[in-house]
């Protein structure tokens, strides 16, 4: 047990141990480099769905199944094993949707991802006081629909903080900009500037420019900001892939690429730093161009680079966004009487545009939301295959979210691919029914009705549209929740999909969206052996944990390429870990933050007074005692967040405290004292890794014989089926003892009515201890428990346990 650290992955710190015992493999082409063992491993191939160890060779998985098996794939200094200590295992994640370098850019720019307005208007003043008189200031994310005002804001707003510098902060959605004067003044926009084909510029009652412009309209003041330079986009390039390893994905199709960027991205692979793999649509705008050009004189590719880059696809851009009022609806929209959006292209140009690409091979994925784009690029697909009938074109409508029941069976019928990102659901409840009314919501976001239908959906994020942690995405399908688990019960509940089906759109539903399914997405014998290891059980832990998964470890054709740091604890905001500007203190099983940071980062307000801060959010406000260490005041984390009404968690392996909104029914609960011990508490994630850690080397036969921490018998229910699992997983044994056996061994301690579980592998182990607790009875009873027998006794109980006789000797006094 020595040097043992509770709770985690083997793996994780590289501490690659062979296995004994092992089979060596009958042929050496057959012999695996690395077998990984006693994992919790979700295959997501039918035939085998669940799995406890793999066996790898080069890139490839050579074999999927149970230890035993993995056994005739091992050869003694050749193989290396690594020990899952029973963590969960999910193919490497594909993301269906997504904007590489733009999620790398976003990391370069003023960050105002769904902040308050006030908070982003700061951020841009202490830009422009750091900046030169005229640089640009860029930033990305702004989500007026979550500000108290949630009216678009207004060009005098950055006037206000940035007066000599032109600014441009883009909109979550990526299909609205805000600008202030002097942006709009370069570029020559003024309340005369006539609206162009495909976007808007936003006015005031009054006529005047608002400062906030869609689509092609915003495209008029972009155009005018300095081009990223070929370094810039390499380091926004690796920056995202850096972040995609640490979610684990192993795959990303980017949606929109030129075909210089294209060049890039071969320049990385060739220098050996872009290890990601990549499914890049071109981005087609019109007939004329570079793009256009490319398309016509090249055909698509095979795998290039060692299955690494893929280039099949198209993507073209139909309408705007729901929340920009940009998306093309075939009505009006609902809380803007006369105006149905704008489409990109006249139904003669989609049909020209399209074509372009479908009748020289290539896939095409064009971005449709509202209802009538939806509605022109059916029109045009079902035209096209019509003329040119292909084999299997797999045609995709990215986003689809707003469609007519007539469009969804349509699309299905033709076997177009819906490639949708479930967090756009959880973003957009907040207007969606607003924008739309109460009629057409109901064939919106539709996911149930998709599959149920007997299609699929293509997972992914949009990023940096949305966060593009998966977790996200995936507790969003299970839940119809957002991140603060609102609205509770989920919104329009009825389209949830299973856990079972998120994960497929974000690994084999993926895969087949981009012709790869026969080398990924499942984790079968000749695939990719691409996977990664999580914190906590998918299928199993609260919907509301689903969220908070942590990557531990991601590994891509056999390569470790991430590996999660747990030497400090993390703490999470509704999915998201919070900036620390100080350590954090972690003493006797407890964590206390910063408080000025947690309250900077979470949006709350702040009030110190007599060694106590009120801390409030929203409706709640909580009193807490500070504590002062090096300067910076502490509170304690769980009587923080339990105080504003979130609920904490805790997970030992990724070393992380998860807030979540409590419900209604929680939130109501008067407080009765101490807590019993919840499914993953801090608590019960230490005693987790307490009983792994024993497991291991029971299972390892470090030791015969071992007991848990005490529990006391209320928590007995919870903790139980945690342990069996635990034990299943190593092949372990367990027995609850309610009268652990102590004598001379262990006579400081005192159980005061606690249980233990006896961890053992065999039977005749647990018969001996039996046999120990029997004998010390007999000899109490009969009044010739002398010391001589007790110090015997507890000699023999310590072998047992297996320690030395130096331990055992100082442990009994002798």
């Amino acid at each position: 047990m020595t040097g043992k650290r509770f709770g985690r992955v083997l793996a994780i710190v590289l501490a690659l141990t062979m296995l004994a015992g092992m089979v060596p493999a009958f042929a050496a082409g057959e012999t695996a480099e690395s077998v990984y063992v006693n994992g919790n491993i979700y295959t997501m191939d039918d035939d085998n769905p669940h799995a406890t160890a793999m066996a790898i060779r080069g890139d490839k998985l050579l074999y999927v199944g149970d230890k035993a098996g993995a056994e005739a794939y091992y050869i003694s200094g050749v193989t290396k094993v690594v020990d899952l200590q029973g963590q969960t295992v999910l193919p490497g994640l594909i993301e269906g949707h997504m904007h590489v370098p733009n999620l790398g850019q976003s990391m370069l720019m003023i960050d105002a991802f769904w902040k308050p307005k006030e908070v982003i208007l700061q951020a841009v003043k202490e830009a422009a006081e750091a900046a030169q008189p005229g640089e640009w200031i860029q930033g990305r994310g702004w989500m007026n629909t979550v500000w108290a005002d949630d009216s678009f804001p207004t060009k005098e707003e950055l006037d206000a903080v940035a007066p000599n510098n032109p600014v441009s902060l883009q909109r979550a959605d990526a299909h609205m900009f805000w600008f202030n004067s002097m942006a709009l003044d370069m570029a020559g926009i003024t309340k005369d500037t006539p609206n162009p084909q495909g976007g808007e510029i936003l006015k005031t009652e009054d006529g005047e420019v608002l400062g906030c412009l869609t689509d092609t309209a915003a495209s008029i003041v972009r155009s005018i900001i300095p081009a990223w330079t070929d370094d810039q986009l390499k380091q926004a390039s690796l920056l995202a892939q850096e972040q995609l390893f640490s979610y684990g994905f192993t795959s990303a199709l980017d949606a929109g690429v030129s075909v210089h960027q294209l060049d890039l991205y071969k320049e990385l692979y060739e220098d050996g730093a872009l290890k990601l793999r990549l499914y890049p649509l071109i981005m087609l705008s019109s007939t004329e161009g570079a793009e256009a050009d490319y398309i016509r004189t090249t055909s698509p590719t095979g795998m290039l680079y060692d299955d690494h880059l893929h280039v099949a696809g198209v993507k073209i851009i139909g309408d705007g966004s729901l929340g920009a009022r940009s998306s093309a609806m075939l009505e009006d929209y609902s809380d803007r009487a006369g105006y149905k959006g704008e489409y990109r292209f006249t139904d003669e140009e989609a049909y020209q545009v399209i074509k372009l690409a479908y009748d020289n091979g290539y896939q095409t994925g064009v971005h449709a939301i509202g209802d009538g784009t939806n509605h022109q690029v059916l029109d045009v697909y079902e035209r096209l295959m019509q003329e040119n009938p292909r084999e299997d074109p797999r045609m995709r409508i990215e986003h689809f979210q707003i469609v007519t029941p007539d469009d969804i069976d349509r699309a299905i019928e033709l076997g177009v691919l819906p490639a949708m990102q479930f967090t756009h659901a959880t973003s957009d409840w907040l207007m969606a029914e607003d924008r739309v009314g109460s009629e057409r919501i109901k064939s919106s976001y539709a996911w149930r009705t998709i599959i149920d239908k007997g299609s699929i959906i293509v997972g992914g994020s949009d990023a940096p549209v949305e966060l593009v942690n998966p977790y996200h995405g995936l507790y969003a399908g299970v839940t119809r929740m957002d991140k603060d688990c609102q609205p509770e019960g989920g919104w329009y509940a009825n389209e949830k999909v299973t856990r079972e089906e998120a994960l497929k759109a974000f690994t084999l539903w993926a895969a087949y969206g981009q012709f790869e399914e026969d080398i990924k997405g499942s984790l079968e014998a000749g695939k990719l052996a691409d996977f990664v290891v999580i914190d906590r059980d998918y299928m199993t832990c609260p919907e509301t944990d689903i969220k908070d998964i942590q990557a531990l470890m991601t590994v891509s054709g056999g390569e470790v390429v991430y590996t999660r740091d747990i030497s400090v604890p993390t703490v999470t905001w509704q999915g998201k870990p919070i900036t620390f500007n100080a350590d954090l203190l972690v003493e006797n099983g407890t964590i206390s933050v910063p408080v000025g940071d947690v309250v900077s980062f979470i949006g709350a307000s702040l009030e110190k007074k007599d060694g106590q801060a009120a801390v409030t959010y929203g409706e709640k406000s909580v009193s807490l005692p500070l504590r002062t260490v090096g300067g910076v005041d502490y509170v304690g984390v769980r009587p923080l967040f339990e105080g504003i009404g979130y609920s904490v968690t805790w997970c030992q392996s990724s070393m992380t405290a998860s807030t979540s909104r409590m419900s209604a029914a929680e939130a109501a609960e008067p407080a009765a004292g101490e807590k019993p011990v919840d499914e993953y508490s801090f608590g019960l994630g230490n005693f987790d890794g307490t009983v792994g850690a024993f497991c291991d080397v029971i299972m390892t036969g470090t030791k015969d014989l071992a007991f848990s921490d005490p529990f006391y018998p209320e928590d007995e229910p919870v903790l139980t089926p945690y342990v069996a699992k635990k034990c299943e997983n190593y092949g372990v044994k367990y027995y609850i003892d309610k009268d652990l056996l102590l004598t001379k061994l262990f006579a400081s301690v005192d159980m005061d009515g606690a249980w233990v579980y006896i961890l053992y592998q065999d039977d005749a182990v647990l018969d001996a201890y039996l046999a120990l607790k029997a004998e010390e009875k007999e000899y109490i009873a009969a009044g010739t428990y002398t010391e001589e027998v007790q110090v015997d006794l507890a000699t023999r109980y310590g072998k047992l346990m297996g320690y030395s006789d130096e331990h055992i000797a100082e442990s009994i006094g002798a």
